[in-house]
């Protein structure tokens, strides 16, 4: 009997690889009849297993009764043409643009080596008139993605940091990502309906899509990112955020550092998930977290946020925390959904509950940033 059952698992084993095999040879799709005759298997036991690899995320169906094709987990399988983790990239991806607050359609590509730029992943736009992009169609090295990883890349493109280009309906803007914050090994890009594409578009769009290629490149191991600047780096001087730049850095998923004092008087620093609202904080507090009760004891708190890469903008609040939700507060509940949606790209929050014994809210009486050191 473990014969047999060794030998059925280890036959499975085989039609998944070669009918994962059969998509990454093909990727205009492929159609049931082709599939059965690349893979031994019965025609309902190929719909078993393509039905889970689709919930896997390894295979893709366009329509209900369309052409099978690779999925973005599989495709992250063969990378681009440089040496790159595409899965931890594309789970970054996915993280990013949940949280990012742009309602367009964004995606990720990497390219080929001929050239050609290939779809990684996408997160659709939540507008009924969007645009999207095929699974397994490349875009050509004159598309938005394609250009970026021209070399050398257009002037223009260098000086300000991205690439804009017009196709068919759409209009897609695509900015580099860079393992060493210099060379672009993929591309992040929103693709957006050319009609709703004007000044206040891009004013909201582009710098978010900036610092968005940043963190990603940062999470790849870049320690700056300047795209195709290969001069070295000069330390700018220090300058103060204005209220618009201290939002916009507070809305990225960089965690807060917590400081406050324990009954003995010394410092007890902590990294905490928060949200600004405009006017306060809101932290979690998990069970067993020791300086929930020394918030309760002394609600005198500091907290800092900053981003590890150049300009190094940072940002350092002061204020007073006060208990806000507790555990079965269904408040508490939206606040997780939210949160675990900015830091870790989808809503956990009915995991999370159990884990959390309350929420503070932190009003700071001093609220400051700047960029450079100090």
């Amino acid at each position: 009997m473990d014969y047999m059952k060794k030998h059925a698992d280890s036959s499975s084993v085989e039609r998944a690889l070669a009918l994962l095999e059969t998509l990454l040879e093909q990727p205009q799709g492929a159609e049931i009849p082709d599939l059965l005759a690349r893979v031994d298997v019965s025609r309902s036991s190929l719909f078993v297993l393509l039905n889970t690899l689709k919930t896997l995320g390894y295979v893709e169906q366009a329509e209900k009764r369309g052409r099978y094709r690779a999925g973005p987990r599989l495709l992250a399988w063969r990378g681009g043409s440089s040496p790159l983790p595409a899965a931890d990239l594309l789970s970054a991806f996915f993280q990013e643009a949940q949280s990012c607050g742009l309602d367009e359609t964004l995606a990720l590509f990497i390219p080929t080596g001929e050239g050609e730029a290939l779809l990684l992943g996408q997160v659709e736009g939540p507008r009924e008139v969007r645009s999207a992009f095929e699974t397994g169609q490349p875009l050509p090295a004159s598309s938005a993605a394609g250009q970026v990883f021209q070399s050398p890349v257009p002037g223009e493109i260098q000086k300000q940091g991205y690439c804009l280009a017009r196709r068919g309906d759409a209009l897609d803007v695509a900015f580099p990502i860079c393992r060493d914050g210099v060379t672009p090994n993929a591309a992040l890009l929103m693709s957006a309906p050319a009609f709703r594409w004007d000044e206040a578009a891009a004013q909201k769009a582009l710098p978010v899509l900036r610092e968005m290629s940043a963190r990603l490149s940062y999470r790849l191991g870049a320690v700056h990112y300047s795209p195709w600047q290969m001069e070295a780096l000069e330390m700018t001087e220090t300058l103060p955020l204005d209220e618009t730049q201290i939002a916009s850095l507070l809305k990225a998923p960089w965690a807060a550092r917590l400081a406050c004092v324990r009954p003995d008087g010394a410092p007890h620093v902590v990294p905490v998930w928060h949200e600004w609202d405009g006017e306060a904080f809101h932290v979690v507090a998990w069970k067993g977290s020791r300086w929930d009760d020394y918030l309760l004891a002394n609600p005198q708190v500091s907290l800092t946020v900053d981003e590890p890469f150049l300009p190094l903008r940072r940002i350092s609040a002061k204020g007073t925390a006060r208990p806000e939700f507790e555990s079965a507060d269904p408040r508490l509940r939206r606040l997780l959904t939210r949160l675990s949606r900015r830091y870790l790209g989808q809503d956990l929050a009915s995991s999370l509950a159990l884990q959390v014994e309350r929420s503070f809210v932190i009003t700071p009486s001093v609220l400051k940033g700047w960029q450079g050191m100090v």
